[in-house]
């Protein structure tokens, strides 16, 4: 059922209550039943009114439905209501109700399942990986799961921001560059069980990047990052400040072209560093001060976190005894500025190792009293990704030194496969990268499933001999097999099903969709010949197939994934 049709259901069903309890104030539910045979939709409106209005649940439930069935344009959407168990209703939809879907995706084409724009903007900030080395199968997690997001969002109809934010400030960065000047020297690191040399820095990074970076670094060779000017090494290996504008502006420039390979693109990148140029970390914590939410104690200043609602279960450290800033400061001023910039809604996604952030930079944010919500920002915590390979775990990159990188998944099963398999489990679950599984050509692997779904329509359409017109001339009366009539119902899900994985920040739901999708049509495919003799019935059922093939490819896109014509 459409969701203006369903609205208008529930509009009905709410008039039918009132005319039996006048002083109700329903909040109605429509359900597809986990049963099939009972139905194509369920509420248990009555069960919800039977108590506070002392009357028998099965028998308010009756009065509901002869109410209901005496208006018009319910009858025209329902063609039976059914009592079951306690007091449900079942509901069976009339054909002209189920057959609207095609309508709709005959008209809509590919914007079918997307809403009216809004006046509301959202951000995501996502993948934010330090230059420091390049982007690991975690970053590879919150590539697909953001643009994933960020693709649905715009389905939604919200104004999108991509944002990366570069961690570009600290000692890590530091750490970089003592490993490029270690490297050129020739010092070796030792990677896997190769020994090391014993000068190489405690906390140097490994990895065969690092030795081209020191390389391109001695031949004063110039890079430059996406968004940044150009940076030229000067091939001084005593030059510590040369080497480390170098080496993050390669290491940039690396992840860009990772990204560019995934086939993803970023509006905005934001500099960590530029929070204090800009003075925008010493600005926030003159703030802080002045809200009368901080406290001096053993030299250093706190902030009354504990004190703030966020849940944090102890107070913070703001500025160290010893000077500098701790790490949630440059965040809490960092934050404001999305706020500043108009963006009431913003996500971001980040491992679950950084579960601790979350209550201290909302408190953070509290604290400044700026009328900024106590949930601001959202939050989706993903769990790391195990690969395996030949039935064994690779956990070695010889490029990065130490783990799997988001190029290593590319090269080995391409693009499609990588955003679809980091995107079809829930965020917060441990998953398995079976790299061989994404690279079969079965049932068992989903992407495949749902591509070959698609590719198998446009084969048919073109061996079909006939035409849009003519297929939509088709009386649909026609389609009346079970398995028609599931992928009918299948189809009309998909606009409340994108809603559904925005709300809740949820775009496994969309995968787990696409392949319940393609599976309803390959049993419609495998049940009912399609190019049969009867032209008109050909047409109808190619009719389906076709508005099948437009939802498996708009539901792909929203996961960045392609709809090949031809596997």
């Amino acid at each position: 059922m459409l969701p203006e049709q369903k609205q208008n259901l529930i509009k009905s069903l709410q008039a039918a209550v009132k005319s039996v309890l006048p002083d109700a104030n329903p909040n109605v539910l429509l359900e597809r039943p986990k049963i099939a045979s009972h139905g194509d939709l369920a509420t248990n409106v009555a069960m919800q009114l039977a108590k506070p209005a002392k009357l028998n649940p099965r028998e308010l439930a009756q009065k509901v439905v002869d109410a209901l069935m005496a208006d018009e344009s319910a009858r025209a959407m329902i063609e039976s209501a059914e009592l079951a168990g306690p007091g449900f209703i079942n509901f069976r939809l009339t054909h002209q109700a189920r057959v609207a879907v095609l309508t709709a995706i005959t008209e809509q084409g590919e914007s079918y399942g997307r809403a009216s724009r809004k006046a509301e903007k959202v951000m995501v900030e996502f993948v934010s990986a330090n230059p420091t080395g390049p982007l690991h199968v975690g970053h590879a997690r919150q590539a697909a799961l953001g643009d994933a997001l960020c693709r649905i969002f715009d389905a939604s109809g919200y104004e999108v921001s991509r944002e990366f934010y570069y961690n570009d400030a600290g000692n890590q960065i530091h750490n970089l560059a003592i490993s490029v000047q270690a490297r050129g020297r020739g010092v070796n690191p030792g990677i896997g069980d190769e020994p090391g040399h014993p000068e190489w820095p405690e906390d140097g990074y490994r990895g065969e990047y690092i030795a081209d970076i020191a390389r391109d670094f001695i031949a004063k060779k110039t890079v430059t990052a996406s968004d940044g000017l150009p940076v030229t090494a000067n091939g001084d290996l005593n030059d510590l400040d040369n080497i480390r504008r170098f080496a993050v502006a390669y290491l940039r420039r690396e992840q860009d072209l990772d990204l560019q390979a995934f086939g993803l693109a970023f509006d905005n990148y934001y500099l960590e560093s530029s929070l204090y140029t800009s003075g925008r970390v010493e600005e926030t914590v003159t703030k802080l001060v002045a809200s009368g939410n901080t406290y001096e104690s053993e030299g250093a200043l706190w902030l009354r976190t504990t004190e703030l609602g966020t849940g944090d279960d102890k107070d913070r450290v703001m500025r160290k005894s010893e000077g500098g800033y701790t790490y949630f400061v440059p965040d809490v001023a960092y934050h404001v500025t999305k706020w500043d910039r108009g963006f009431a809604h913003a996500i971001n996604i980040q491992g679950s190792d950084h579960h601790g952030t979350v209550a201290r930079v909302r408190a953070g944010l509290q604290a400044l009293e700026m009328g900024i919500p106590k949930d601001f920002p959202s939050y989706i915590l993903h769990k790391m990704v195990k690969v395996m390979r030949a039935g064994e775990e690779v956990k070695i990159s010889k490029r990065a030194g130490s783990y799997v990188t988001l190029r290593d998944l590319i090269d080995w099963v391409g693009r499609d496969a990588v955003r679809f398999f980091l995107i079809q489990r829930r965020a917060d679950t441990e998953f398995v990268f079976d790299v061989d599984l994404a690279r079969s050509q079965s049932e068992e692997n989903p992407v495949y499933y749902i591509q070959y779904a698609h590719a198998r329509i446009c084969s048919m359409l073109a061996q079909s001999g006939t035409n849009e017109a003519a297929r939509t001339l088709a009386p649909l009366s026609l389609l009346s097999a079970p398995t028609e009539l599931s992928l009918l119902q299948r189809l009309a899900e998909f606009p409340a099903l994108i809603e559904q994985a925005g709300q809740e920040l949820s775009p496994h739901l969309l995968a787990f969709w696409l392949r319940d999708c393609a599976s309803d049509f390959h049993a419609f495919y495998n049940a009912e010949r399609v190019l049969v003799d009867d032209v008109e019935l050909k047409c109808v059922r190619l009719r389906l197939a076709d508005a099948t093939r437009q939802i498996l490819a708009n539901g792909l896109d929203l996961l960045g994934v392609s709809a090949p014509e031809r596997m």
